[in-house]
């Protein structure tokens, strides 16, 4: 993969399209509740990119603030959870992995937030696993090393 890949996805119906430009980063499983609730999914993963690098380029998502400091996007027509986006981190964009074209592009670098993980998905793959976010200090689900 190059350092700077156009990643291109959408939802399942086709009426919201978006590229992505710039080396993608934070490619994660993440547990949280609002996550599962979202997608109504185990889990979601994520990957982020430099915002300015991100843009919607057919139709137009709804938009839902999923707690006072985030911002999700979807397809008001099909449901696809498309983006989410701390208001306070405005310059990064996280976009769901499987709303890519080809979400074999990109592999998973972790598990976030498993301390909201449901009991019954066993993780296996040998990933980090972190209890909340990869960078919060003392975290128990810090991998060591």
């Amino acid at each position: 993969m190059s350092d700077s890949p156009i990643l291109e996805g959408g939802c399942l119906c086709g009426a919201v399209r978006y590229r992505a430009e710039g080396r993608p980063y934070h490619i994660t499983h993440c547990h949280c509740t609002l996550c599962r609730r979202a997608s109504g999914a185990p889990f979601v993963t994520w990957f982020s990119v430099p915002a300015q690098g991100f843009s919607f380029v057919q139709g137009t998502p709804s938009r839902f603030a999923s707690t006072p400091a985030a911002l999700r996007t979807f397809c008001a027509a099909c449901g696809t959870p498309l983006t989410f986006q701390l208001l306070a981190e405005r310059d990064e964009i996280d976009v769901t992995l499987c709303s890519l074209d080809d979400p074999n592009v990109l592999i998973p670098e972790d598990h976030t937030y498993i301390r909201s993980r449901l009991r019954c998905i066993a993780l296996a793959d040998g990933l980090p696993q972190f209890a909340t976010t990869r960078d919060q200090a003392g975290d128990p689900g810090r991998p060591s090393g």
